[in-house]
Parts: C-alpha cells; sequence; structure tokens
C-alpha cells in the first residue's frame, strides 16, 4: 500500500472534506478581521454625547413605582420632565444631588385628602411635601364645586369666590401650591345645590339638573365623582347610579366613604357592587376598616368580599390610613334626621331639651357611638369656644368627669350645644392587627384623609396630616416588615396613578412629569402622634414637583410648581 492510497475509504474522505471547510472558514474570518482593522476609525458608533439637565440626582437606588425591585442608577430632569433614567455617563446639570445610599421614587399620590381650602389658606403644603406627597386628591361630602346658589361656609380661613370648578382651579393657578391638586364632584353637593337642605327623593326635573351639574363639573375639570352616604348605604340610590352614569360617559370614575364602616358594612358594599355592576364605572373605597371592637373579627370576611367582587371583573379598588383613629366631626355619629336640614337646623336643635333627649334616646346614636370608639375613645380634638379649649386632647369619659356628668352622653350633648355642632373629633376605634392585614391586600393605596396643613393649625389635627406616608416607609417597611419598601412605594405612586387613570405621573418613566422624591430608608419616620400631633416628618431630604424643587436638603424652599390636573371630560384642553 503506498502513501497516497493509505486510509482512503469513506471516513478518510469525510475527514479530508471537513478539514478543507474549516481551512476555508478559517481564511475568511481572517480576512474580515484584518478588513475591520483597516477601515477607517469613523465606521465604528461613538459614544452618546453626555447629557445635561436641570436636576440630576446621582447614585441613589430607583424604586420606579411599579413594585419592581430596585436598580441603581440616575435620574435626569429636564423642563419639568423625567429626561434621563439609569447609567448616565458624563452627565451635568445646574444642580446635582447625591442619593448615594438612598433610594429615589416617584412622587406620592394621596387619593383621599381635604386639601381642598387649606391650600389656599396655605400654598406650601408642609405637612404633605415634607413626606414627598406632590399630588392631592380633594373632595368627599363637599367639594370646591359646584356652588350654584350656595352660601359662604361657616368656616374661618379663605371663603369662595368662585362657583364652578374652573373658577377655583383658576384661583389656584393665580396663587401658586407647592403640589398639584384633583378634585372630584361630590354627589351630596350637587344634590344640595339641585334642592336645599332636607328634600326628599328629587322630582324628574331635579334629577336632571343634577346630571347638567355633574356633566359641567366633568367638562370643567372634575376627575369624577365622590359620595359620602349614611350608614346602611344612600337614601335614594338611583340617584346616584344615573350620576355615575354620567360620570362613566366622561371617563370618569366614583370614590366613596361607604356609610358607618360598622355594623352595615355588607349593606354598603352591596350598594358599591350594584352601581358597578349597573354603570361599568371604576369604583374606589376610602379608608377600608371596620369600626368597633365588637366588629374587628369581620375584617377578613371584607377583604374576602373585594377579592370575589374583583375575580367577578369589577374594577373595585380602595385605600388606608396606617392608623388605627380616624377624624371627622362630631357631628358625624348624630341622627341623620337631626343633621339633614343642614348646620343652622341642627345647631337650634341642640338647644331644644325635648330634641336633645330624642337624640339621646335614638338607636342610632347609641350604635354609631359604639362605632365611634365609645365614651373611651372619642376625644375632642378642635373647638371654637373658649372654655372648651382646656379639653382639647382629651376623651370624652375623662372630659365628662370633669365636668361632674355621671353620663358622658349628657357631657357630649351640651359642649355641642355649646358649639352650635361644630366640635373635631378624634376616635381610637380600629385594631392594630387588622390595619396590618388590610395594608398587605395588593389592591389598596396608601391615603391619609387629611388636608395639607402646618405646625400652626390650630387645636389637635390628627397626626396623619403629617405622618401617613413616612410612618408606611419606616415604621411598617423598616421597623416591622409588614411591606416590603418596593411594595410600599407602589401603593403610594403607581397604584393611585393606575386607579385614577393618570398617564403621565406615578411612575419613573422618561417623559413623565418629574414629580421625584429623595427618601433615606434608615432614618424616614413619623414625629407626629396623637398628643403632639403637629411635627414635620424627617428622613425626605429632597423632593422636586414638576421639575423644581420644593424640599432642598430637608427645607422648603418657598416654591409653588403646582398645577390642577383636569379630568379626561375637560372640554378645553389645559
Amino acid at each position: 500500500m503506498t502513501r497516497q492510497t493509505m486510509g482512503r475509504g469513506p471516513a478518510a474522505a469525510a475527514s479530508a472534506d471537513g478539514f478543507a471547510r474549516r481551512a476555508l472558514v478559517t481564511g475568511t474570518a481572517l480576512a474580515l478581521a484584518a478588513a475591520c482593522l483597516a477601515a477607517p476609525r469613523a465606521a465604528w458608533s461613538a459614544p452618546p454625547a453626555p447629557q445635561s439637565f436641570d436636576i440630576l440626582i446621582k447614585g441613589g437606588h430607583i424604586i420606579d413605582g411599579t413594585g419592581n425591585p430596585w436598580y441603581a442608577g440616575d435620574v435626569g430632569i429636564r423642563d419639568g420632565r423625567i429626561a434621563g433614567l439609569g447609567e448616565l455617563p458624563g452627565a451635568t446639570a445646574k444642580r446635582v444631588i447625591d442619593a448615594t445610599g438612598k433610594v429615589v421614587t416617584p412622587g406620592y399620590i394621596d387619593l383621599h385628602t381635604h386639601t381642598d381650602m387649606s391650600i389656599l389658606a396655605d400654598p406650601l403644603a408642609q405637612s404633605k411635601v415634607r413626606q414627598g406627597v406632590t399630588l392631592d386628591v380633594i373632595g368627599e361630602s363637599q367639594s370646591v364645586a359646584p356652588r350654584d346658589g350656595l352660601p359662604q361656609t361657616r368656616e374661618s380661613g379663605p371663603q369662595p369666590d368662585w362657583t364652578t370648578f374652573t373658577g377655583y382651579f383658576d384661583r389656584l393657578k393665580r396663587q401658586g401650591a407647592s403640589m398639584n391638586i384633583i378634585s372630584h364632584a361630590a354627589f351630596e353637593q350637587i344634590r344640595l345645590a339641585a334642592t336645599g337642605y332636607g328634600a326628599g327623593a328629587t322630582t324628574p326635573a331635579q334629577l336632571e339638573r343634577m346630571k347638567m351639574l355633574m356633566a359641567r363639573s366633568m367638562e370643567e375639570g372634575a376627575w369624577g365623582m365622590v359620595l359620602r352616604f349614611e350608614s346602611g348605604g344612600p337614601r335614594y340610590p338611583e340617584e346616584v347610579i344615573e350620576l355615575a352614569k354620567t360620570v362613566h360617559q366622561y371617563g370618569g370614575n366614583v370614590t366613596a366613604h361607604i356609610g358607618s364602616e360598622g355594623f352595615e358594612q355588607d349593606q354598603e358594599l352591596d350598594f358599591m357592587f350594584r352601581m358597578a355592576r349597573e354603570t361599568k364605572v371604576p369604583i374606589h373605597i376610602f379608608h377600608y376598616k371596620i369600626r368597633g371592637e365588637v366588629n374587628w373579627p369581620k375584617q377578613q370576611h371584607y377583604i374576602d368580599r373585594i377579592n370575589a367582587a374583583r375575580a367577578e371583573g369589577i374594577d373595585v379598588t380602595v385605600n388606608q390610613y396606617p392608623y388605627t383613629a380616624m377624624n371627622h366631626g362630631w357631628n358625624v355619629f348624630f341622627p341623620v334626621w337631626a343633621r339633614e336640614k343642614g348646620p343652622e337646623a341642627f345647631a337650634k336643635m341642640l338647644k331644644d331639651p325635648k330634641t336633645v333627649k330624642k337624640i339621646k334616646a335614638d338607636p342610632d346614636f347609641r350604635d354609631w357611638v359604639i362605632e365611634h370608639g365609645g365614651w373611651q375613645g372619642i376625644v375632642l380634638a378642635r373647638t371654637t369656644v373658649e372654655r372648651q379649649k382646656k379639653y382639647e386632647g382629651m376623651r370624652l369619659a375623662e372630659i365628662a368627669k370633669l365636668e361632674g356628668d355621671a353620663d358622658p352622653a349628657d357631657t357630649c350633648l351640651k359642649l355641642m350645644a355649646e358649639a352650635e355642632g361644630r366640635i373635631g373629633g378624634i376616635f381610637h376605634t380600629m385594631s392594630e392587627d387588622n390595619v396590618r392585614l388590610v395594608m398587605k391586600q395588593p389592591w389598596v393605596a396608601i391615603s391619609s384623609d387629611a388636608g395639607a396643613i402646618n405646625t400652626e393649625e390650630p387645636g389637635f389635627p390628627h397626626p396623619r396630616a403629617f405622618g401617613t406616608n413616612v410612618k408606611v416607609l419606616g415604621y411598617y417597611v423598616r421597623d416591622t416588615n409588614v411591606l416590603t419598601l418596593e411594595d410600599a412605594v407602589r401603593k403610594m405612586s403607581g397604584l393611585p396613578a393606575q386607579i385614577l387613570g393618570l398617564q403621565d405621573r406615578g411612575l419613573l418613566r422618561q417623559g413623565q412629569w418629574a414629580d421625584v422624591v429623595v427618601v433615606d430608608p434608615a432614618t424616614v419616620k413619623d414625629t407626629a402622634t396623637f398628643e403632639k400631633p403637629k411635627s414635620y416628618a424627617v428622613g425626605v431630604p429632597y423632593v422636586v414637583v414638576n421639575g423644581v424643587l420644593v424640599i432642598d436638603n430637608g427645607q422648603h424652599t418657598g416654591a409653588k410648581p403646582g398645577l390642577p390636573l383636569y379630568g379626561r371630560g375637560t372640554a378645553t384642553p389645559h
């Protein structure tokens, strides 16, 4: 066998062919590499040019509001918008903020507030913006409009010089504010404008006027309709449903304080779900809870009801404040018949001995006192009567002893008569275990049910005005691990934006409005207590609203870049 024929079979031939192919591929690759090396340098992609911003927040952990885990990066802000996110090498800015060791989040959206008039009295909104709140949603049983035919308010402070939402928003823009504002239109106020106090069921003409006022409000920029109905559900549910249909036509939602949130909460939820089924409108429920110690074991049942409604396809969400006490006027636990004719008539009734005796014997009065925490849980938070001011911050059972009354109900009725029915209260009536249970649900947003105020506020305000958001970030995230930091931020930003249908706020995304917060997760906390409520948050060194620094190194800058935000039904774009 010669050298040329040795090993010549099918396997050897295949091996030779494979070697030839590999040689060809290798040669081609070498040729391409040589061509690339010989190519002019201009063929390579140049790195992007460094960007320039108005504000550059560097080195933080970005929590974008979706619930996703944080990531390291920078946030660049230009012309009021988020213009850069992530790695921004070589970027420059007029103002650079070092966020090393801190988290950078979207601004917080408070879905339930009473900032309606307080933002006009003090546009700096310090109790809120110092927590990172950049948008308050206003309106409950009352709203800033419509005010057609309504008298001036009895409250001190700014008085309405407008009738419509357009008038209120124009005043807000002229005056300026340190935060953004959205307003709902209150069903109860629209009904009052159409029928007056103490009216029965509406006539067809009155209902048409109510629908007209609702439609006009939506066209002027109202975001949707807000309800506050009494225990068990609204007295005239068909009227509410008719107005909800109007709201749906304009792309709005319906939010509600549902009755007493106690003994009759099943009926209250039944109505909300019925309205959602019949109108297809998204519904949102304020401060989801159960009042009264005897009712505390029912909280899981009411969570199950929301889950069942969502499984059915009802778009229902709720919000919550992280406290076991609530806050409103003492008049709320008085029978409806005593207050439905308006505040002046209520004040007269409180001075009539026969009527006072009737109130005291009314089963609703007794039940609603229990739902409010009983005489041990009801606190006198604010009064305009000079002799009563020494009782501010005290519980009614304690006040009754100082007044020499055997029955705290008599003390309550006496003080209310003196104050003409105008006493503000705090009510210790909820369970901490239930607060945590509700907070963990994915469809629960964080809201305060408080106005934006300052430390000069008279009386004893609820500490939630100063501490809601930072209490969640500090106590419920860092200290007790009820929530992760990412989920807490989602409940304050991305989720509220989704509930409202906001498309350009609530997330850290390029192109969104620059409402941005820098938080120190190691130090953020609330300092306001029920005993000393007027105290600002700590651990939130920087807050940006519409691209402007409002809180800078923990201090308010005095800037007022906030805007009214107009709903989808607005006839004229803004």
